[in-house]
């Protein structure tokens, strides 16, 4: 056991980490770095599905305008980074290749619909896909930070134990310091499991709603080419 003099410097986070067992260092170390990836992610996150949502909100008000959908489409680009507008650009061309070929009869206009919404469908599993990227990572993060915490905490309380055996003390001044490093591994894992187990689920709820905005634009979108089937019919 240490014989210095305990003080309440002795119980810092910095002293706790530097007193404590490899073991637990190892383990409060993991815990540390897994607490800065899960902010990176949420960090991340933040920024992009702001971005996302003002992009859309964008692109909404523009469609509905009242501008032509084709004007809109060639003013997004050739290659436009959000899924909205590559939405519109793939149901419009879609619908010239049909217009060109002719949509003569109700079975053809029906193929095309499905067609686009095949289309529209595989946008928005990528986008929904690609906006989830680094939500597991929370999710482990959350789930398992608490028990390697644990696990760190178990292994100083024995090592403590082994120490009171040598020592022939259980003098609480003896103890304390040792019990306070293993107990800062299970507070370790807290830390790195509360934020992210939190934004997991608000990011959750967030890609969840970005998706059904994608999907209601592609709804919108299909019920726009029925409407043009139907002009032209």
């Amino acid at each position: 056991m240490d014989a210095a003099p305990i003080t309440a410097d002795s119980f810092s986070f910095i002293n706790l980490f530097l007193r404590a067992d490899w073991v637990v260092k190892g383990v409060m170390v993991g815990l540390i770095l897994a607490s800065l990836w899960s902010w990176t992610v949420i960090l991340d996150k933040v920024f992009r599905l702001t971005a996302l949502n003002r992009e859309a909100d964008v692109f909404e008000d523009e469609v509905a305008s009242g501008r032509p959908l084709e004007e809109i489409a060639a003013d997004a680009g050739e290659r436009p980074v959000h899924a909205l507008p590559r939405m519109l650009q793939a149901a419009l061309r879609e619908w010239r290749e049909a217009r060109q070929r002719g949509v003569g009869n109700e079975s053809q206009a029906a193929f095309l619909i499905q067609r686009i919404d095949r289309q529209l469908d595989t946008t928005i599993a990528r986008e929904s896909a690609r906006v989830e990227t680094g939500l597991s990572s929370l999710a482990i993060v959350a789930t398992a930070s608490p028990f390697v915490g644990l696990f760190g905490t178990v292994w100083g309380i024995m090592k403590a134990f082994q120490a009171i055996a040598i020592e022939k003390s259980t003098n609480l001044a003896v103890v304390a310091p040792s019990i306070a490093e293993a107990l800062f591994a299970t507070a370790v894992g807290l830390i790195a499991a509360i934020p992210a187990y939190i934004a997991y689920n608000r990011f959750s709820s967030d890609a969840g709603r970005y998706s059904a905005r994608l999907e209601g634009f592609a709804d919108d979108l299909s019920t726009a080419i029925q409407r043009r089937l139907a002009e032209r019919g």
